[in-house]
């Protein structure tokens, strides 16, 4: 079997390059030449942990290739996988589709023989009816079936997300189109992953729900954190109590300053807009949307607090700058917030990220970068957490009071246990639970 990814962003990439580590054929399509180029080079477009690896052993194999000829890899394939993007509407938060549906016509010229076309792209409800009604418009003599498989990758963790996976869903209407997918995915039944065949329309709904419940998990327990620090409960006590019920989890219950990255701020908005165009708008999820935009707007005013109230001419050390830890993605980071409020309020800032530099200079003016966590904090008034990578978990803490002008960490991870900063004679303010202030070293609570 042949397979084809029109795509090779992170959703694109990664299934490629999946799906020939099973075994596959597998031909990664782009339009940007350079990208192409460097992909034969072995240099990759995004950071995720392995996937270099992994590319550079299919290449060698000649089992994963990467073009620009689309129309090639097209008549050739088995399956054919859409992976454009399709962003948000600055305006209205609809999904974009007008990639998704290039693609398709651009598919359908050049399909020969039987051809299964999957939906990979996380797409409104109604995709595939929309795509089937194109293709065949574009191509009537075309013998082909339209799938919804979405995808359920965690960035930083999405090579582990796709061999080992949860689940698989795949929305289809045709025998045809169910076996192909079954014989794709047969790699996977030696691990029994559940998959779910169900009707395009569902399949469709399943990713943006999902999502759209995660997201609702962090802004829950966020809430929750801010009433911890009114009343004196701890929240990770609170996480840990609540996450221990099975019908709950203890997933996406760690509070901290909102969600971000390429998946549930987009995947919210579209949701909502579906609501809308079917008069079913969800009311939970609007509540979702606002809660963690106030959540992102209040940690500015958060670390100005713990600064005592003004920062202007103080110098603020920044670690962190990515949506989550091992990625370089910026998407909806809530960095993109916290820093320029900071700069407004006449703060001097440097951060520093282990992958994110080079996208953050797209998005901050007047942002100094360290070369490493240490190097934020010389002479800084404050230190802020904003990302919880591996490397700022054991920071030596003697090191950071030392080299801190006023030894002062703003935590929004909540990766420190009070018991090791009180030892330290640092001040300290996280999330949800109390803060400990100096001279006295007593723990006390947020006001």
């Amino acid at each position: 079997m042949k397979v084809a990814v029109v795509g090779t962003g992170y959703v694109g990439l990664v299934t490629g390059t999946c799906f020939a580590e099973f075994g596959f054929e597998v031909t990664c399509i782009d339009k940007d030449q350079s990208k192409i180029d460097n992909l034969h080079k072995g240099i990759i477009p995004i950071y995720e942990p392995g996937l270099d690896r992994l590319v550079e052993a299919n290449q060698d194999k000649k089992r994963l290739f990467f073009k620009t000829d689309l129309k090639e890899a097209v008549k050739e394939a088995d399956v054919i996988f859409i992976a454009v993007g399709t962003p948000s509407d600055s305006k209205t938060g609809r999904a974009d589709m007008q990639y998704v549906h290039a693609v398709a016509k651009e598919v359908a010229i050049n399909l020969k023989g039987y051809t299964v076309i999957v939906t990979k792209s996380t797409v409104p409800v109604g995709t595939v009816r929309v795509m089937t009604k194109l293709i065949a418009e574009a191509n009537p003599k075309a013998d082909f079936d339209v799938v919804s498989n979405p995808e359920f990758l965690r960035e930083g963790s999405a090579i582990e997300d796709f061999m080992r996976p949860n689940r698989i869903v795949i929305g289809c209407d045709s025998e045809r189109a169910e076996a192909t997918m079954r014989e794709l995915y047969r790699p996977l039944y030696l691990l029994e992953t559940p998959m779910l065949f169900t009707d395009p329309e569902s399949s469709e709904l399943i990713k943006y729900a999902a999502n759209a419940f995660l997201a609702t998990k962090i802004a829950f327990i966020n809430e929750m954190a801010d009433l911890c620090e009114a009343c004196g409960a701890d929240v990770q006590s609170i996480s840990k109590g609540m996450g221990l019920d099975h019908r709950i989890g203890s997933k996406f219950l760690h509070a901290g300053p909102g969600y971000g990255g390429s998946c549930f701020p987009k995947d919210t908005l579209a949701l909502l807009q579906t609501g809308k165009d079917f008069k079913a708008e969800p009311s939970i999820v609007t509540a979702v949307v606002e809660a963690n935009k106030a959540r992102k707007n209040a940690m500015a005013s958060k670390i100005i607090a713990a600064c005592g109230g003004v920062v202007e001419g103080k110098k603020i050390g920044i670690l962190g700058l990515t949506f989550k830890p091992n990625t370089d993605d910026m998407r909806d980071s809530p960095s993109l917030d916290i820093i320029p409020a900071l700069q407004h309020a006449g703060a001097i800032l440097v951060a520093f990220d282990p992958q994110g530099h080079k996208e953050a200079k797209e998005h901050f003016t007047n942002l100094d970068y360290a070369d490493d966590a240490y190097g934020v904090m010389e002479e800084a008034d404050a230190l802020v957490i904003i990302t919880e990578w591996n490397e700022f978990r054991a920071l030596d803490l003697a090191k950071v009071k030392n080299l801190l002008k006023t030894p002062t960490i703003i935590d929004l991870r909540n990766i420190y246990p009070l018991s090791e900063i009180e030892k330290q004679g640092l001040t300290y303010h996280s999330i949800g639970r109390a803060s400990i202030t100096q001279p006295s070293l007593k723990v006390v609570k947020h006001a």
